[in-house]
């Protein structure tokens, strides 16, 4: 059984959201190697990012359970 839900629209943005989640992370650590407090608003993005792409994630997993039963 695969980790993901099967393809569609919540498991795009899932993973269009993690994607997006993890380069605010690689901005952020960039923005405060190079001493700029801006990397603060990159783990604001990062953290907004990685909520939508859980709640994406357990809506595909809800519409999947709802289909099987």
């Amino acid at each position: 059984m695969s980790l993901l839900p099967p393809p569609g629209p919540a498991r795009r943005l899932a993973l269009m959201a993690l994607a997006v989640c993890v380069l605010s992370v690689a901005a952020a650590v960039v923005a405060f190697v190079e001493g700029s407090f801006v990397g603060v608003v990159w783990i604001l993005l990062a953290g907004i990012s990685s909520n939508m792409a859980w709640f994406y994630l357990r809506k595909a997993k809800i519409q999947r359970s709802g289909a099987a039963g």
